[in-house]
């Protein structure tokens, strides 16, 4: 991966090689953290974060969630942010702030230990690659069913939760696809191992709901705002596994991949993305990018010195 220079360690400036913790962090062992994944664009404004409040709200209530209380105010999270990516002289980045209990006593009773608080940036490319973004990529559905609401939290972006994901992943991948759709517990779609999921037929646009154990993307709800404001229709409802393969098209959403098109589900092709998908993309590129004056207040400027 491309390295930075620093991450804001516990309110300090670390250098990246020495932000370290101890073997016996409560989170390497039992998984009690939570996380975000943000983006920073290089924009005619100059460099600006997608949505970076509802991120640090979603960390917030992740965090409440599981009883942790983070030792520092969102605004002071926020400016710490502005700061590290200052300091580093990044243009463009992935942000990842991350709350974790720390070391203290082991077991499985968290309580005792510290909430600790890390953020890092660096320079990451389309998660899905850009040839995905362009021309869309192979998925498969994955035998692996998403966490339930009766044993976890979906809702929270918990380091935990995340072991679905990563077996999903890895089944997928080595069964030769780019990524993985899981379904619910209900047998319905749900989401990627990252990312939520648009079905598109006959004009309509189609998403799974709250109660299908998806996490709650901030572009997810970014792309319904937008399709919407094109005049399409968006419903959030249960989709089908069926519904997947007799789709005109289908798309995924995230930070990390941003909006990326599927061309072929199970082996059946749906073909190359599609004009709603196009749409969407291009619109919600240019709001990524500071170039859509309508959602210029999604974008949080920071102001980053030339390295030179």
């Amino acid at each position: 991966m491309n390295t930075a220079d620093l991450i804001w360690a516990n309110g300090e400036l670390v250098p990246w090689e020495d932000a370290k913790v101890h073997v016996l962090t409560h989170a390497l062992h039992y998984g009690t953290g939570v996380f975000e994944g943000i983006r920073a664009y290089d924009t005619d404004l100059g460099t600006a974060i997608f949505r970076h409040r509802d991120h640090l709200e979603r960390l917030q209530k992740s965090a409440t969630l599981y009883y942790m209380d983070i030792p520092y105010a969102l605004d002071e999270l926020r400016e710490a942010t502005h700061e590290l990516i200052s300091q580093n002289g990044l243009r463009s980045c992935y942000i990842r702030p991350l709350v974790v209990r720390g070391y203290g006593p082991m077991g499985l009773d968290p309580l005792s230990n510290p909430v600790e608080v890390y953020i890092a940036v660096w320079e990451w490319g389309a998660y899905l690659g850009e040839e995905g973004k362009s021309n869309g990529i192979r998925a498969r559905v994955s035998s692996y069913r998403r966490i339930s609401s009766d044993s976890l939290i979906p809702h929270a972006k918990a380091c935990g939760q995340y072991l679905n994901s990563v077996l999903a992943k890895i089944e997928s991948k080595n069964a030769g696809y780019d990524e993985a759709i899981l379904l619910d517990q209900k047998g319905v779609v749900c989401e990627g191992t990252g990312e939520n999921v648009f079905v598109i037929r006959d004009g309509e646009i189609f998403t799974p709901p709250h109660t299908a154990s998806i996490l709650d993307g901030v572009n997810r709800r970014s792309v319904i705002e937008i399709a919407r404001d094109l005049g399409y229709r968006v419903t959030e409802r249960d989709v089908a596994r069926s519904e997947l393969v007799h789709a005109d098209e289908v798309f995924l959403t995230g930070t990390a991949a941003e909006l990326t098109p599927i061309r072929e589900i199970d082996d059946i092709a749906l073909g190359p993305p599609g004009e709603i998908t196009r749409q969407i993309q291009r619109v919600f590129d240019d709001a990524l990018h500071g170039r859509a004056e309508q959602y210029r207040e999604w974008l949080d400027v920071v102001q980053v010195p030339s390295k030179a």
